[in-house]
């Protein structure tokens, strides 16, 4: 089984209770953060000590600390510039991304039509600008230039910053 990298205990096939001497662990999921794996119960904020794992699916690392996401926008405050307004966006604002920008979700739009991308939406990243499937360049149509990125849309929720989701994993 794999390893708790918090108390150290293995989660092993069969076993729901891990006994340790003043609390037991009766985790059935392991979650994987930080390219190790914790039990919810040790897997916790540096900050306000909450169990990550409880309070959403995305946790934050920086100068050697684990933070939710609340702890992590109170230290380290705004996340980064729009791409397409140049305005600022708060580390506590949902963004979209293509190539290594970041967009507000309102300024994530097709460069012709003008109409807002949003997840699920094919998309072309031509030179710098955004094109719905419908608009692309017909030079991308007929096979001249290659799309630099033609993927479903995913929302993302910080901004050049490290993004650590974790996963649940069953115990095997």
């Amino acid at each position: 089984g794999e390893r708790c990298i918090g108390c150290g205990l293995r989660q092993r096939s069969g076993i729901e209770k891990l006994l340790l001497p003043s609390f037991s662990i009766a985790d059935r999921f392991l979650l994987y953060a930080m390219d190790s794996y914790w039990h919810s119960r040790c897997l916790k904020c540096s900050c306000c000590q909450a169990q990550l794992g409880d309070i959403g699916t995305s946790c934050y690392t920086k100068s050697g600390m684990i933070l939710c996401r609340n702890d992590y926008i109170r230290l380290f405050g705004n996340s980064g510039a729009c791409s397409a307004c140049g305005q600022s966006i708060p580390a506590s604002e949902l963004v979209m991304r293509a190539q290594g920008n970041v967009y507000h979700l309102k300024c994530f739009t097709c460069s012709t039509c003008r109409n807002r991308l949003v997840p699920g939406d094919r998309f072309h990243y031509i030179n710098g600008s955004l094109f719905c499937e419908h608009d692309r360049p017909t030079a991308l149509i007929n096979g001249h230039l290659n799309s630099l990125q033609s993927n479903p849309l995913l929302p993302d929720q910080k901004v050049n910053t490290p993004q650590l989701l974790i996963s649940f994993l069953r115990a095997k």
